[in-house]
């Protein structure tokens, strides 16, 4: 029986530490996990041509998967997004560096937002 505030507060940590420290270690296995798979299943060549093909573009497609959406939320207005986005895929798509591509994205972003915050382009806000 707890007979103080700071016994029962204890007893309250040991809990919470515990489901934590549970809590990591089933995160880390289930990270871990995906990465062991294909170590223990492929141990030989795969020479299926779809199944390579599918395996060397599966990290971009998650790659973009996950990054895309948030292109459109990581500016103050929708506008400078799809600007800094055009700009990234037209460049992209002509062949040019990512240093390239990431600078003039940026740099479009950045005046977008700076038209849009003098006024010029509030109208264009979604």
């Amino acid at each position: 029986m707890m007979n103080t505030a700071a016994e029962a507060a204890g007893a309250a940590g040991t809990l919470d530490m515990k489901y934590v420290l549970t809590c990591v270690l089933l995160m880390a296995l289930v990270t871990y996990i995906p990465r062991v798979l294909p170590v223990t299943i492929f141990r030989k060549q795969v020479r299926s041509k779809f199944i390579r093909s599918f395996l060397d573009y599966t990290p971009y497609a998650v790659l973009g998967a996950l990054t895309f959406p948030d292109v459109f939320t990581s500016t103050g207005h929708l506008y400078s997004a799809v600007g800094g986005t055009i700009v990234a895929v037209i460049l992209g798509y002509k062949g040019k560096s990512l240093v390239v591509v990431a600078i003039a994205a940026i740099v479009t972003v950045y005046l977008l937002e700076m038209a849009g915050g003098a006024g010029l382009l509030a109208s264009l806000s979604f």
